[in-house]
């Protein structure tokens, strides 16, 4: 299977918000010109009560979703017995992409971002884009794709993906640099304005280093540059309101268990007004 044949994975447990993922999903898809593959992992359907869908159910309701919003598109579901964090990571390796919706199904349901979300995009082998926000947000394809830029190549990966993106949708990117002064600078006015003149330079370097990699790949893509003072896990939540996408670069560090994200990726996954892609360095 070449790189191109390589499907859009979405998960489906059957709820709104797994469903507004499939369709998000199958969008994408047809987008990249890929086949859309659902699928719906639990250990537990045996046990789940009446109340409860059986795995038929929620892949025969998933794909009817997904070909209402795309009738042409090439669909197939699929069941595995596992749990939902294990099934998602295994799939993404022969995955163009992943997709998941920012919360599920049953009395837990807000919990879904710290036990299957956040573990799914710091162990997943490729893109993982959270569906959450606003309806307008979520379908606003003309909307900018907004980028969050790290140094290196992790902020390389994340540009890349956005331009990609933005050249999909016919859009422009916004690419954003936060930074922040040491706050043990002390001294007269005339000092602190230079140190803080600097360290706006400084990002603005950044995004000039980073986006002079990998700009030219996509050069029918209009890039806005944005330097912002604050952290960067609160700045970026702003142009996130007026955003169709934000890609962010994984970070973090690893552990036994894989990559644990960062603050930045972790406070998006929750607040963010847009879907959210998490991009791995590899």
């Amino acid at each position: 299977m070449t790189t191109v044949d390589l499907p859009v994975v979405v998960g489906a447990d059957g709820s709104e918000g797994s469903l507004a993922a499939v369709e998000w999903a199958a969008r994408q898809a047809v987008r990249f010109r890929l086949p859309l593959r659902i699928v719906h992992a639990s250990r537990w359907e045996r046990y789940e009560g009446p109340d409860e869908l059986v795995p038929g159910q929620v892949l025969a309701t998933a794909e009817q979703r997904a070909r209402q919003r795309c009738p042409d598109l090439e669909v197939h579901g699929v069941a595995v017995p596992d749990d939902a964090v294990s099934a998602l990571v295994d799939q993404s390796r022969q995955a163009a992409a992943l997709v998941t919706g920012a919360s599920g199904r049953g009395a837990v349901k807000e919990l879904l971002l710290g036990s299957v979300v956040l573990a799914v995009a710091g162990r997943s082998h490729c893109p993982v884009t959270v569906v959450r926000g606003d309806e307008r947000n979520v379908w606003g394809a003309s909307w900018p794709v907004v980028v969050g830029v790290g140094e290196g190549g992790e902020g390389i990966a994340a540009v890349r993906f956005a331009l990609r993106e933005a050249a999909a949708r016919g859009c422009e990117v916004q690419a954003v640099r936060a930074w922040r002064a040491p706050q043990q600078v002390v001294g007269p006015l005339s000092v602190l304005d230079d140190t803080a003149r600097a360290f706006e330079e400084q990002a603005r370097a950044v995004l000039d280093e980073v986006l002079g990699a990998v700009q030219s790949e996509y050069p029918q893509v209009t890039v806005r540059r944005t330097v912002l003072e604050g952290p960067p896990h609160r700045v970026l939540q702003w142009p996130s309101a007026d955003a169709g996408l934000l890609v962010l670069g994984a970070g973090g560090r690893h552990g036994h268990r894989g990559l644990q994200l960062g603050r930045v990726c972790h406070t998006a996954l929750h607040r963010a007004a847009c879907p959210v892609t998490v991009v791995p360095h590899s």
